[in-house]
């Protein structure tokens, strides 16, 4: 099959023992990203099969009216609504989704956690510059650690706060905070309480039309001048604008995050980037080799096993049939 794979920041993909598993197939890789219709249309010309690296490039029923040969968008982890399916549906091209598993992104949590109450970052550079010691951090032991949400990920992140010691609570939906309490954790007893009396708070919320814009500008108002949001998840998840502004204000006196709206970002496109209480990494939460052998693994079984007719797992399985018995579904002319 001929097979694109966009969007390889770091060209490390062809690096990857699970690259072999594509040996025999014909595999173009960019190394950018690239966000118009036309240039996007363009480097998907002549594929069979988009391998996704998640949702770094949006595929819609405009952008798929012109792509008539591709047969196959098999997707690094988990959809989260980059993909038309119902557009690839009716156009007969399967999508396929592989799994989230792994503790990456609570690791990078854990450090940016670290790195910000240390001002680690702040310090190795004074450092190299020859300057000695310049902020005084602050450990995590005794502190107040809040987790928003107590899904795979939250609790990876809270039992490590228990075993940093600090005083770990939940909040969320009900059923998120039973299974903390299931577990030994304390639920806040308010979302007001949550926001006030946090030292650190992590958000862990998947992305959604009811999850969007969740943290309010009075949220971040209630936080302490000594107080730190760490997000992970995703920028969204954010009111536009009030983490900047509330970092300016000083409540939370201190962000780190690792996910913005609009991705790659430029050090002129966004605020976060240039206000020294902001701790800004490039989206690197799960961007690590074992993750990646794993997410790349399984979306090129699934290439491999819609080319030999054995695919099980399409999200859309109507459209599995047999080359050249698809039915593809156009839209009706006028009149």
């Amino acid at each position: 099959m001929r097979i694109v794979i966009p969007d390889d920041y770091q060209d490390c993909v062809r690096t990857l023992d699970c690259f072999g598993k594509l040996d025999g197939h014909e595999v173009r890789i960019f190394n950018d990203t690239v966000k118009s219709i036309d240039e996007l249309a363009a480097r998907f010309a002549d594929a069979e099969a988009i391998v996704l690296t998640r949702e770094r490039t949006r595929i819609d029923a405009a952008l798929l009216e012109r792509l008539p040969g591709l047969r196959l968008i098999s997707q690094t982890g988990k959809l989260a609504g980059h993909v038309d399916l119902a557009a690839c549906t009716a156009r007969g091209v399967a999508v396929a989704e592989g799994s989230g598993a792994g503790s990456a992104t609570a690791e990078l949590t854990w450090a940016l956690t670290l790195a910000s109450r240390r001002r680690l970052v702040e310090e190795a550079t004074r450092l190299r510059q020859g300057r000695w010691q310049g902020h005084l951090g602050q450990q995590l032991g005794g502190q107040r650690l809040g987790v928003w949400s107590y899904g795979r990920i939250g609790r990876q992140v809270a039992a490590y706060g228990r075993t940093f010691g600090m005083k770990v609570w939940v909040w969320g939906r009900e059923g998120s905070t039973s299974a903390a309490r299931a577990d030994g954790f304390e639920v806040a007893p308010s979302r007001e309480a949550f926001f006030a009396q946090s030292d650190v708070i992590s958000l862990h919320v998947r992305l959604n039309e009811h999850t969007r814009g969740m943290v309010s500008d009075e949220d971040l108002a209630r936080m302490k001048t000594s107080a730190l949001l760490v997000n992970t998840s995703r920028a969204e998840l954010v009111a536009p604008g009030a983490l900047e502004r509330a970092l300016v204000a000083g409540r939370p006196g201190f962000a780190a995050v690792d996910v913005f709206e609009e991705e790659p970002v430029r050090p002129d496109e966004h605020p976060l980037l240039h206000l020294p209480n902001a701790l800004c990494t490039p989206h690197i939460g799960y961007v690590e080799r074992d993750n990646y052998e794993r997410y790349f693994g399984i979306a090129f079984d699934h290439v491999n096993a819609f080319a030999a007719g054995r695919l099980k797992e399409a999200l859309n399985p109507s459209v599995l049939r047999p080359a050249g018995k698809r039915e593809v579904q156009r839209p009706c002319s006028p009149g």
